[in-house]
């Protein structure tokens, strides 16, 4: 099968590689769309743990397609259906597995991180994967490029969840790449009052604006923007959705009383620690968040979300590849430019 395997540091190569079959409960993909994210990038310019010259891995962990083989033991899925998958899963003993948090295992495992991945013609299905759940069934109006950006969804519900969006809330999005969009679009779905998003790019605020005109894209002093917008009192939820230790920094201080911060994603080590005013935690009774990865619950829940309607996803979608064109897609997510970068196969 034609697969893109990482080598090591900017090494990416396409080439021919054995397809695999699928063993007792496992699934084979035959791979319809592969979406590229921040994490493969990293993994392209810094490398990655486990992969060299001589243990080149596929990457590519937002994936969907169609069920081409099933093992022996494998049940409530048929050959030939439309599915997408979460990537992550667990030991399966652990209490964060056993709890349904199988992305938080301390042992997790993960598609296009640490096992072969989505860049390649068929992707197999590890049989942990497939008895957790991973697997999700997607209608057929779902297009497989929207059913490929349904895990980075499930990434910002889980976000979201953390921090509790209300109705009525006055909501500040902080970095206006695919996340924060997603982020924005979550949002105002969960029936924020405003939605607000804030990037130093004029470029990528005027495409937020296209994917929803509803939100406000603030630019500019941000304290003043949010106070005026606010009538004062600051911000319900301010999501920082950019690696930048002074975003953080200053959501704390855009904050109303009982306000909710969200730090989606995290910093290098060198740009760490991040001064925070604690006395305004404090006296705001503010509560700061993280979140990393998603449940396989969220997964399936922001899946409905996308079959139902309720979030449109295809305007997310920047342009489409095929695998010999991996080069200008890297490039193109690597320059930040547009949303997301799906490749079809």
């Amino acid at each position: 099968m034609k697969a893109v395997r990482l080598y090591g540091v900017c090494d990416l190569r396409q080439e021919e590689i054995p397809t695999p079959h699928a063993g007792p409960g496992e699934i084979l993909l035959r791979v319809k769309a592969t979406a590229l994210c921040g994490t493969d990038v990293r993994m392209y310019l810094n490398g990655a743990a486990g992969i060299d010259q001589d243990h080149p891995r596929v990457i590519g962990h937002e994936i969907s397609g169609v069920i081409e083989e099933m093992g022996e033991g494998v049940q409530g899925y048929e050959p030939g259906q439309r599915v997408c998958v979460a990537p992550n899963f667990g030991c399966g003993v652990c209490d964060s597995c056993v709890s349904g948090n199988t992305h938080l295992c301390g042992s997790y495992q993960a598609l296009g991180i640490n096992l072969d991945g989505g860049l390649a013609e068929y992707v197999l299905v590890p049989a942990r994967a497939v008895s957790q759940g991973n697997v999700a069934a997607m209608a057929d109006h779902v297009s497989f490029e929207e059913a490929s950006i349904v895990e980075p969804l499930s990434c910002v519900y889980n976000g979201q969840e953390q921090v509790g969006i209300r109705p009525g809330d006055k909501v500040l999005v902080i970095g206006a790449g695919p996340i924060g969009v997603m982020h924005a679009l979550l949002a105002n779905m969960q029936g924020a009052g405003l939605v607000m998003m804030n990037d130093l790019s004029p470029d990528r605020l005027r495409t937020c604006r296209e994917i929803d005109p509803s939100i406000v894209t603030v630019e500019g002093n941000l304290k003043e923007q949010v106070m005026e917008r606010t009538g004062g009192k600051g911000l319900d939820v301010c999501i920082v959705a950019c690696p930048s230790p002074q975003a953080q920094t200053e959501a704390v201080e855009l904050m109303g009383l009982f306000g909710r911060v969200l730090f989606f994603g995290g910093l290098p080590a060198s740009r760490q620690p991040v001064p925070i005013d604690t006395n305004l935690v404090h006296y705001r009774q503010l509560s700061l968040h993280g979140s990393t990865r998603a449940s396989l619950l969220q997964y399936r829940k922001v899946l409905e979300f996308v079959q139902s309607g309720r979030l449109q996803l295809g305007n997310m979608i920047t342009r489409t590849y095929g695998l010999e064109e991996i080069g200008d897609a890297f490039a193109a997510a690597k320059g930040a430019v547009g949303m997301k970068h799906v490749v079809v196969f």
